[in-house]
């Protein structure tokens, strides 16, 4: 990978940068301590090789910390910095939000104290994987020690142990923040913590994860190979996205998902499964009901033998307003090109969302954040990385969803919050209902709650006061739900 800094093991000289701040939260300041600082991995000849570039947060005026919790946060890709997750919502300083579908990437852009920061009740550690963001691979030859689904884990895993060493964190509760792939990355830590890795065993175990646009399921690497219809999968959040731009019922977002989840579980499967046997009279039923949840014409369900591709759904829902809406929020909308089918489907990664608040999240992150945590590092920020390209998706261990289950298995009480936006059409509703129901999980510490957002669920004012009050009852040992 290309940087503008070319660094060699033996000259690399790892970074500390420490501040003393303070924030109000609900009428009362709270004083904290930053550092941030690389975590470095070490050849077995003692050479630096990689590092993990992490941001704690400690509440300053606490003495007795035993019984405080560290909330670990990161994003995904795999190869995404914590850029999101830190400047989007966990920070103590954060972006605002507007409507959600900016009219501009550019500013003026408005960083605020957070005043959702959940520092009020744990200290938190945002990180920077190996190679996202100021995070390194030092050694390109040692990538296969870092880039993967076990490995990445691993790497987590030993930056945590030594963190919780180097800060006498010991004795507090655990938790675990992901958003999308990073859901993926606590699954496989916290299942490989509680069994053991590739070479050695963990001590650490984890009280709960919070799986923010959830990739964990029972089948390989995000959900292939499941035996399901992923129109079946899909269809919760098509009808989502379809109650927001054109409005079939004036039922409350929730109420209409449920009832098309209802449908998709009950007819639609059975229907699929069917295929040419299926009557004329029950496929034209069904077609009406598909075409009433998602917003897709007759004409395409007929030539596409009832089922809908997901990419073809983006621009299938408003077609008619010669739009399409983003794969990580189905609020968000872009032109459609001509002709719309082939030209579209070649610029559908470029993606509405990305071209919204990608810069807005950088601004504010290089601009002030970072300026308010005192680092000053002669360093390229990458927000995103290409490693997932070369990633190594096979596991050892067992699925995802695997190693969630031996996680909450072999740690009784350990718990998992999944978040999920009825908007998202990235990681979509589906997977987390199917997880669950095949997964085998001890379903008394599953909570599961959706929100009117996507897949960044904190995008919007309402969104993040809701999920932020949601985490804080959680890592507090309440129920996320109610």
């Amino acid at each position: 990978m290309y940087r503008t800094e070319c660094i060699k093991p033996e000259e690399f000289k790892p970074a500390r940068f420490e501040t003393d701040r303070e924030i109000v939260l609900n009428g009362k300041t709270i004083p904290y301590h930053t550092v941030s600082e690389d975590n470095v991995f070490y050849n077995k000849d003692g050479k630096a090789v990689a590092s993990i570039f992490s941001y704690s947060y400690f509440r300053s005026d606490v003495e007795d910390t035993s019984s405080r919790p560290v909330i670990f946060a990161y994003n995904g890709g795999p190869g995404s910095s914590s850029m999101y997750v830190h400047a989007g919502f966990l920070g103590t300083r954060r972006i605002t939000y507007g409507e959600p579908d900016r009219p501009t990437s550019f500013g003026p852009y408005e960083v605020i104290d957070n005043p959702d920061c959940l520092i009020d009740v744990a200290d938190l550690v945002l990180v920077d994987p190996v190679g996202t963001g100021y995070g390194l691979l030092i050694d390109e030859e040692e990538k296969d020690n870092f880039l993967g689904i076990e490995p990445d884990a691993e790497a987590l895993l030993n930056f945590i142990e030594a963190w919780c060493l180097r800060y006498n964190r010991g004795l507090s509760p655990k938790y675990l923040v992901g958003e999308s792939y990073g859901c993926t990355r606590s699954a496989t830590a916290a299942g490989i913590a509680a069994t053991n890795g590739k070479d050695r065993a963990y001590g650490v175990a984890f009280d709960g994860i919070v799986m923010i646009g959830n990739t964990v399921t029972v089948g390989k690497y995000f959900g292939q190979n499941i035996a399901v219809e992923e129109s079946v999968i899909g269809f919760p959040t098509y009808a989502g996205v379809n109650w927001f731009h054109n409005k079939p019922t004036e039922q409350p977002v929730k109420e209409f998902v449920m009832e098309a989840k209802k449908f998709a579980d009950e007819e639609y499967a059975a229907a699929l499964y069917k295929g040419e046997a299926l009557d004329e009279k029950t496929k034209e039923h069904i077609i009406e009901k598909v075409t009433y949840y998602t917003g897709v014409s007759r004409e395409y369900l007929v030539e596409h033998g009832l089922k809908i591709d997901d990419n073809d759904y983006r621009q299938e829902v408003i077609k008619k307003k010669g739009k399409s809406v983003s794969r990580y929020d189905g609020r968000m909308t872009r032109p459609q090109l001509e002709p719309w089918k082939d030209e579209e489907k070649k610029a559908l990664w470029d993606d509405a969302t990305a071209d919204r608040y990608d810069p807005y999240f950088y601004a504010a992150l290089t601009g002030d954040l970072l300026k308010n945590l005192g680092v000053k590092l002669d360093r390229t920020y990458v927000n995103m990385t290409m490693y997932y390209k070369n990633w190594k998706r096979d596991c050892e261990f067992g699925t995802t969803g695997e190693q969630l289950r031996n996680a909450m298995t072999r740690r009784p009480g350990m718990r998992t919050f999944f978040a999920n936006g009825w908007f998202d059409l990235c990681t979509e509703f589906g997977w987390v209902w199917h997880t669950i129901d095949h997964g085998g999980l001890p379903k008394d510490r599953i909570y599961v709650k959706g929100y009117s957002s996507g897949h960044m669920i904190y995008i919007g004012e309402e969104n993040i006061h809701e999920l932020c009050a949601d985490i804080r009852k959680f890592v507090t040992g309440g129920n996320p739900e109610e």
